[in-house]
């Protein structure tokens, strides 16, 4: 099938939009339906005008050292409007002082233990140091948790102190439960060849810097408008027919292609659709792809969602000494799990005499606190807030909290092994495809990278 006259895609997040626009692109000529359950576009990708500035409430940065999204920027006409943080500098708030998060580590794990005196008590900086002394690595089965490693071989500190807080950061998920093949996978590949985990961790970060040829430039980038406004751009340039409040709820394979069926149960109707690509969560997945792709189901299933929960804040403006933000782990005992000073990082958003902060609470297990009202969660997070950046003036301008309600699928162990069953499912299936945060990364260019991977499989 080279050329389908109705492309249907289940989902209007940065995957399904993202698939739509490139499809536009390929396919100038065909028709494209997006599907939306909800009541407005973009998934887990939103923003607000906060203090009179607009303000992500999603993902407020993506990877630049990959190309997918900046390269997706471009082609919206955008390249002009990508900023570069003023400051990445973060600190780690423990319990016994706030130190500078330690360079040229791999989502938190060491390469050696120089660097770590502070952010580990010094029986924890001789724990990694004695690792090299260790026998040598023995793995054992395709997938292992990444806290059951690191904590048997470089100790609880590095796991509790660095790691936690910075895999929090990325999936609300727990280090003791998360896949290291799924969340870690350039540790993960040099592993196998290393005598320790501080070998392994080396050889990643090298590789990491020699396949990006040791180009200047920042890591992180965002959109001045918010990367929130990105899915109203992407649907009016894919020229695609969005149909908010729409939710597809059947899938059946026809002679010539599927028929979707779309909006209330008892009186659905039946869209027909030469080529189907569902971009919703796991569990969504999971129910529709039941007809057709019956094998695909109990892995989809097997992937388990955390919910949190974002507050937007608006101060005014005073001095903070926090460089780019906080990260918080649960060692802590506090409510939020890290803090972005967003009128430091983005020099856009530190006009007008506002400081703009965000913070996040939640995680996997862990979301009674989200249980609180709007206004008492608000006033709870901001009390944290205004604690750890020691603000002079604590009383904020203006608040908002955005509930992502399983909102970050969990990498738990054995996740690739779920993923590629998945995979192997749909591919029996000319004119199907499945795309998403649950399988190759949450972040925005991951996304966009597997709808672009979605789409050339489909042709």
């Amino acid at each position: 099938m080279t050329s389908p006259r109705r492309l249907v895609v289940v989902g209007a997040g940065i995957t399904g939009l993202a698939a739509a626009f490139e499809w536009r692109r390929r396919h100038p000529d065909d028709e494209i339906v997006v599907l939306e359950a909800g009541d407005r576009l973009g998934g887990k990708l939103d923003r607000i005008d906060l203090a009179g500035a607009w303000y992500d409430t999603g993902a407020e940065a993506m990877l630049a050292r990959v190309p997918e999204a900046v390269a997706l920027v471009e082609a919206l006409g955008w390249g002009d409007r990508l900023v570069a943080p003023a400051t990445t500098q973060a600190s780690v708030v423990l319990p016994d002082g706030r130190f500078p998060l330690p360079a040229g580590t791999v989502l938190g794990v060491p390469t050696s233990a120089d660097g770590l005196a502070g952010v580990l008590t010094p029986a924890g900086v001789e724990r990694v140091r004695a690792e090299a002394d260790l026998p040598p690595l023995s793995l054992s089965g395709d997938d292992v948790a990444v806290g059951a490693l690191l904590r048997e071989r470089l100790g609880d500190e590095v796991v509790d102190r660095l790691v936690e807080p910075l895999l929090g950061g990325v999936y609300a998920g727990r280090a003791d439960e998360l896949s290291l093949a799924a969340t870690m996978p350039a540790l993960a590949a040099h592993l196998p060849g290393a005598r320790s985990v501080l070998e392994a961790a080396a050889a990643a970060r090298d590789a990491g810097a020699r396949s990006r040829g040791d180009v200047d430039g920042p890591v992180f980038v965002t959109v001045d408008r918010g990367i929130g406004a990105l899915p109203v751009a992407l649907a009016e340039a894919a020229r695609a027919d969005v149909r908010l409040r729409s939710p597809a709820h059947g899938l059946r394979r026809t002679a010539s292609g599927f028929e979707v069926s779309v909006g209330p149960v008892a009186a659905p109707e039946v869209l027909t659709a030469d080529a189907v690509l569902v971009a919703t969560p796991a569990t969504k997945a999971a129910r529709l792809l039941g007809g057709v792709a019956p094998a695909a189901v109990e892995p989809l299933q097997g992937i388990p969602y955390a919910s949190m929960a974002v507050v937007a804040m608006a101060f005014p403006a005073q001095d903070v000494a926090a460089g780019s933000g906080l990260l918080v782990p649960p060692v802590t005992g506090r409510l939020v799990k890290g803090v972005t000073v967003s009128s430091a990082k983005w020099s856009h958003l530190g006009a007008g005499g506002v400081l703009r902060v965000r913070s996040s609470v939640g995680r996997f297990r862990d979301e009674s606190q989200l249980q609180r009202p709007d206004d008492e969660l608000a006033a709870a997070v901001v009390a944290d807030v205004a604690e750890l950046l020691g603000l002079a003036h604590p009383e904020p301008l203006q608040t908002r909290v955005v509930r992502w309600g399983g909102g970050l699928p969990q990498y738990q162990v054995g996740h690739p092994a779920r993923v590629r069953a998945i995979r192997s499912a749909v591919a029996g299936i000319p004119g199907l495809e499945i795309a998403g945060a649950a399988f190759e990364g949450p972040g925005v260019p991951a996304c966009i990278r597997d709808a672009y991977r979605a789409v050339d499989a489909l042709g």
